[in-house]
């Protein structure tokens, strides 16, 4: 894909991820009869602006568009608007806020019910091994150890990876790629009966400093029925949720480092490399990051959207309100640290992509 392709494609992503985002704050508040000033898809000079009359909001497409906001009166300043923000019930301002994050991972979750609807989900019960030519055409992988030579067996149904629980390939392989560059304990059903197998070894693969397990066997498909599409959705989409927890996590303890992290041009080469894999594949990558955008926004943080709820959590225990212009120069120290550090990834992205 050319890269005026890749650069189109992955904008359209964004501006549909950051417009649902936006839209689920906006529809809330109106629901709540909360004065809302703009709506914005995008930052700096404007593009498209159009005002209505009838409610006077002002809907704006602006030049750079990582970005966009829902103003609204009485949100980070003090209002003498009755229906400004700050002066709702804290329940309602909960879920205004809380809107635009669920909209994102719902909006991924239908998206993984199409995903599995139209494609085949492997099991967890062991097929046949890969062999080593196919392994060996990978870069950086370490073929020392392959988990056939520490008892695993063709028709096993591996139930548990280091504790646990897996029932759909996809969980399958990544609790091995998390916890299989180091010896595992597997449970697995053979001819009916628990069986344990302790310290079984992967090869291993080496990306980005990052080292990880690599599962070395196929597996057989998993029974898919119309009845069975929901939960396997709801799985997968678990799956990916946690997966946004525990990066967060490696990288807070080190495990992943600081080039493990993408921003907008690393997001736009997967989307790019997804894309010409097939459909299903760019709606994968469009699933995790919608999910990954709306777990990020819950986050606690100033300028993020779980930092607005948990000084309304804090206010509903305490009965205590903190002003909204206090709140809003807090929020704006944290734009500005995310600003500093989207710059700083921007920049790194495109030295590894050129170098």
């Amino acid at each position: 894909m050319g890269a005026i392709l890749t650069v189109i494609l992955a904008l359209l992503v964004f501006e549909f991820l950051i417009f649902i985002h936006e839209f689920g704050h906006y529809i809330t508040a109106r629901i709540f009869k909360v004065t809302i000033k703009e709506f914005s898809l995008g930052f700096g000079p404007e593009l498209l602006t159009y005002e209505s009359k009838k409610t006077n909001i002002k809907y704006k497409l602006c030049a750079f568009p990582l970005g966009g906001f829902v103003a609204m009166a009485g949100e980070d300043e003090e209002s003498d608007d009755p229906n400004a923000f700050h002066r709702k019930p804290a329940w309602q301002r909960f879920i205004i806020t809380a809107a635009g994050a669920t909209v994102n991972i719902l909006a991924g979750f239908l998206a993984m019910i199409i995903i599995v609807c139209f494609s085949d989900i492997g099991s967890t019960t062991y097929a046949y091994p890969v062999e080593d030519a196919e392994i060996a055409q990978y870069d950086y992988i370490d073929t020392t150890y392959r988990s056939k030579d520490y008892g695993l067996m063709d028709g096993d149904e591996i139930i548990s990876v280091n504790g646990k629980k897996v029932r759909i390939e996809d969980e399958l392989s990544y609790q091995i790629s998390r916890y299989g560059h180091e010896p595992v304990d597997l449970v697995v059903i053979r001819d009916g009966e628990r069986v344990e197998l302790n310290d079984v070894r992967f090869p291993i693969a080496t990306s980005q400093d990052q080292v990880f397990g690599m599962r070395d066997f196929y597996v057989y498909r998993a029974e898919k029925t119309f009845f069975k599409i929901f939960p396997l959705s709801v799985r997968k989409s678990a799956l990916v949720m946690r997966m946004c927890w525990e990066s967060i996590i490696d990288l807070i303890t080190g495990r992943y480092n600081f080039k493990a992290v993408s921003g907008p041009v690393g997001i736009s080469v997967a989307i790019s490399d997804a894309a010409k894999v097939g459909f299903l594949s760019f709606l994968n990558i469009v699933v995790l990051i919608s999910m990954n955008l709306g777990f990020m926004n819950l986050i606690p943080f100033p300028a993020l959207d779980g930092g607005r709820l948990l000084t309304i959590l804090i206010e509903m225990v305490t009965r205590k309100k903190i002003p909204p212009n206090i709140e809003g120069i807090i929020n704006a120290i944290g734009l500005a640290i995310l600003f500093t550090l989207m710059i700083v990834i921007l920049f790194k992205d495109t030295f590894m992509l050129i170098f």
